[in-house]
């Protein structure tokens, strides 16, 4: 992970709060489902043109199928408000392909004059994120573009010196002021409050080229967050790697940008689904260590979001409602001396969360100096018995009962009130 000459800081009290959004992968790919005349991508889908060396010309018919007949923005957004939790969404107006998802006037290769469908899809989502107040974020590709004959390539068929020649012949300043500055103008004009502008992949832009993408955003949207990767340590906050969590708190404002399986965009071969329990696990521990995660779906060609994806998201999203308060607006805290198997830790003001994993007759923390005044079950605000003691070692420990009709469940959230700010938590000593 990179190390940051300083805090990363949004300045945006949403996006501190927020913990959970929604990115949204889709583009040509989808039509292709990661396979292409017979041959199978082994590669993240939608990277597909690339790693199997599709010429322009060719990739560029895809469009011509493209119609996304059963794509609901509405519905979508809906959703992931009110039954996934999210707070926020990140969609691909253009990814690496080079193909935009609205109507552009810098480029005719987009999903209005290039589709039979001619729906501004951008524009479909961000009148439902407007109806239902929900964030919207554009991921957009600043420097890889492979339809764009000076746009960076990654990952193209050939040796590494070939590919590096290859990219220092381009044009690339010329790419940067005629399409990727026009088009980031474009999304920020004409579509409303723009939250988040979600680069990738810099690669070779320099400090100035990344900062002339940040001045172009703040001159037109002040408030619009920039993500990490737009190149050289100059996002607003930190971007860790795909799927990678930080084994700990990191100060400062971060996200994980994850998948429900192996790849972001949709590939009909790819069943190796993480399950409910493993995503909510991670949300929880991104969430103590003071991050956001970023969540994707990548819908079909048609527009339809895989079954697995949504009925994954549903069982995330009800444990993420019933203990909002243990999520949304929480804040880093101090490291926990201990390693639990059961339970990760989520903290506000005078409150401590214990995000209960496994079925237990009682909840022990150790090491745990805080004064309690309360605890209870935050599903349902039912109050609980609890001692704080010294044990015979001669450290203090935090008990509290849970009671017989709970002792068999697992998947809920305690919170603990304490007369403290945050957490106490004492080191360990022989």
């Amino acid at each position: 992970m990179v190390k940051y000459d300083r805090v990363p800081d949004t300045k945006q009290k949403w996006f501190k709060e927020a913990k959970y959004g929604l990115f949204i992968h889709w583009g040509l790919y989808a039509l292709l489902a990661g396979e292409y005349k017979g041959v199978k991508t082994d590669h993240i889908s939608e990277w597909i043109m690339n790693s199997l060396g599709i010429p322009v010309g060719e990739y560029e018919k895809l469009a011509d199928e493209f119609n996304p007949v059963d794509f609901d923005a509405d519905a979508l957004v809906k959703m992931a408000k009110e039954k996934w939790g999210m707070k926020y969404i990140v969609f691909t107006s253009k990814h690496h392909e080079g193909f935009a998802m609205y109507k552009s006037e810098v480029s005719k290769y987009n999903v209005v004059d290039a589709t039979p469908c001619h729906r501004d899809i951008l524009k479909e989502l961000a009148d439902a994120c407007k109806k239902y107040d929900m964030r919207l974020g554009l991921y957009y590709s600043q420097a890889q573009d492979w339809h764009d004959p000076n746009g960076y390539v990654s990952h193209a068929n050939g040796d590494e010196a070939q590919r590096k020649d290859n990219n220092f012949k381009k044009d690339f300043q010329y790419y940067l002021d005629n399409k990727v500055k026009p088009q980031l103008k474009e999304i920020l004009t004409g579509y409303g409050e723009i939250s988040l502008i979600w680069f990738d992949t810099p690669m070779a832009m320099t400090k100035e080229q990344s900062q002339e993408c940040i001045d172009l955003i703040k001159s037109i949207q002040p408030n619009c967050v920039i993500s990490g990767r737009v190149g050289n340590q100059l996002g607003d906050y930190m971007t860790t790697g795909d799927n990678f969590l930080p084994r700990l708190p990191f100060e400062g404002d971060w996200e994980v940008p994850a998948t429900l399986n192996d790849t972001w965009g949709f590939n009909k071969d790819d069943e190796n689904w993480k399950n409910p329990e493993d995503i909510l696990k991670l949300l929880i521990k991104i969430t103590s260590r003071g991050g956001n995660y970023l969540l994707n779906i990548g819908p079909k060609a048609s527009g339809e979001i895989p079954e697995k994806s949504v009925g994954i998201l549903n069982e995330v999203g009800k444990y993420v409602t019933e203990n909002a308060d243990g999520i949304y607006g929480t804040v880093r805290g101090d490291i926990y001396p201990y390693e639990l198997s059961w339970a990760e830790f989520t903290y506000k003001k005078n409150k401590i969360f214990v995000h209960v994993f496994e079925p237990r007759k009682r909840l022990e923390i150790l090491n745990c100096a805080n004064h309690v005044k309360k605890a209870y079950i935050l599903k349902n605000d039912q109050e609980l018995d609890f001692v704080v003691e010294p044990t015979c070692e001669g450290d203090t420990i935090v008990t509290v009962e849970i009671p017989k009709e709970w002792r068999e469940e697992k998947y809920y959230c305690v919170c603990i009130e304490t007369e403290e700010d945050g957490p106490v938590f004492e080191p360990l000593r022989g």
